[in-house]
């Protein structure tokens, strides 16, 4: 049975805004173990599922998907934000 994951996606270390970040993302597990190719020595995989990701504007749009499709899926909770709050002048302490 195929196996997803429903996150929303996190602010990346290199970005200021917070774009993008209400979006819920669908993410399908890996359902094989990668295998090395013996030509290249690549990882690779016969899954192709696992560089899918589906985008949706709310989290009952991207559970709705899944059970439409009958996927099982199980929903990562977002990270809280964590706000520093300081002044200006605490930087020349």
């Amino acid at each position: 049975m195929t196996q997803a994951r429903i996150y929303q996606r996190p602010k990346s270390a290199m970005q200021s805004g917070r774009a993008r970040t209400d979006r819920w993302v669908l993410e399908f597990e890996q359902a094989t173990a990668p295998h090395a190719d013996p030509l290249t020595g690549w990882a690779g995989s016969n899954d192709t599922r696992n560089q899918l990701r589906l985008n949706f504007p709310t989290l009952e749009a991207a559970e709705a998907y899944a059970k439409k499709e009958g996927i099982a899926y199980h929903v990562v909770p977002a990270p809280e934000r964590k706000l520093k709050l300081q002044a200006y002048a605490d930087n020349f302490r």
